[in-house]
């Protein structure tokens, strides 16, 4: 990496002028994410596995760009790609505003809504490793524990904003006010990436193809995709779960869910130094199940409430903990691809979940899918548990 500038000793205040457009970014995919499996299903009159496909569309063309991602990180800089994801979430607005309009025609509005969640995608490909390197990039290595972190409350803390204030601006203005305000955060971020200095690698001679860094990180990523399993049942099915039971506010579980990530995010900000991120990702996999089954066991919303509480901060420190253990299997020089080849997990995860999970409703019934959910979690923790097992053979 180029490390003429002069790294300042307070890090906090620039590094979040770069996880500034990761917030940005998830704040966009956030607004349309507890409107969109309702208004397909009752809208527009889909199943729940074609509101789920819907909504994994994102995740499918994220996963595809996650690898252009990383080239265009390590070759040309991460301020590229940014650019590129914050013009893809701009013209999701567009999308949304005309499937709004095409209601009255079901096909044509699904159309609509393919091309726009297939836009998220490829603006959260771009988004995803970007902002990390080009913190890393400006503000040095030794902070990259920091830089995901942060990343990550910036995140889900965007997500749960958003899927909030969706609900709100849906009920006020329906989805054409959420594609509005979609288009000015999208452009705004596009502004203001343009404004930043650029970072590129200077060390790219002994970089590693994309696909072999997948191969040294993919262990850690499927236990990050088996976690992410918890979190793809809340963001994509917990407003239809609250409707199935007749509860209320079905949306501030995603609110809750965020909150209790960030405050884990910020309590145990040091905890992955201290005590390691295999076992940090085993201690946040174990608390993440224990909530999941809190919901799955709630005989009204507040219980449903506390566990949706309890998963977040269980998820919250999954991805930092295993990120910085991915990350040190690699080169300096791949840095940009490992992190997107790790983050093409997270995107299998929520990719595979919808439809999944969706699936799980339709044959078996709307109260299974947290059990199941859960299931899956405890799976994400017994690779956990194998992982620890041979990095400590490999230290002795």
């Amino acid at each position: 990496m180029d490390h003429a500038v002069k790294q300042p000793e307070n890090v906090n205040l620039p590094l979040l002028t770069y996880v500034g457009f990761t917030f940005l970014g998830y704040f966009i995919i956030g607004l349309s994410l507890s409107v969109l499996p309702i208004f397909i299903s009752r809208n527009l009159g889909f199943s729940l596995v074609i509101a789920g496909l819907v909504i994994s569309l994102q995740y499918v063309a994220t996963f595809f760009l996650r690898a252009y991602s990383g080239k265009i990180i390590d070759g040309k800089g991460p301020k590229l790609a940014v650019l590129f994801s914050m013009l893809s979430f701009s013209l999701t607005g567009i999308f949304l505003v005309l499937a709004y309009y095409f209601k009255f025609s079901p096909i044509i509005s699904l159309g609509f809504l393919i091309i726009s969640r297939l836009l998220t995608g490829c603006g959260e490909g771009m988004i995803g490793a970007s902002p990390i390197n080009w913190a890393i990039m400006a503000l040095g290595e030794k902070h990259t524990a920091k830089i995901i972190s942060y990343n990550g409350v910036a995140c889900y803390g965007a997500l749960a904003i958003g899927a909030s204030l969706g609900v709100v601006i849906e009920h006020q203005f329906g989805l054409y006010g959420i594609g509005i305000l979609s288009i000015i955060v999208g452009f705004s971020g596009f502004l203001f990436a343009k404004t930043k200095t650029n970072y590129t690698n200077s060390h790219t001679q002994d970089s590693q193809s994309f696909w072999k860094v997948l191969g040294k990180v993919s262990p850690f990523g499927i236990c990050l995709a088996l976690g992410g399993i918890g979190f793809a049942s809340i963001s994509t099915f917990i407003t239809l779960y609250y409707n199935y039971f007749h509860w209320n506010n079905g949306a501030l579980c995603l609110t809750v869910f965020g909150g209790l990530f960030v405050a884990g995010r910020l309590v145990f900000s040091n905890v992955i130094n201290n005590y390691g991120g295999i076992r940090v990702a085993i201690a946040c996999l174990l608390v993440e199940a224990i909530g999941l089954l809190i919901i799955s066991f709630a005989t009204n919303s507040e219980m449903a409430l506390f566990g949706a509480g309890v998963t977040g901060l269980g998820f919250s420190l999954i991805f930092p903990a295993l990120g910085v253990v991915a990350i040190k299997s690699v080169s300096p020089s791949s840095q940009g691809s490992a992190l997107a080849g790790y983050g093409l997990f997270i995107d299998l995860s929520l990719g595979v979940a919808g439809p999944l999970i969706g699936g799980v409703a339709d044959i078996w019934g709307m109260k299974y899918i947290f059990p199941f959910s859960a299931l899956m979690v405890f799976l994400g923790l017994g690779v956990a548990y194998i992982l620890k097992t041979k990095l400590s053979f490999k230290k002795s």
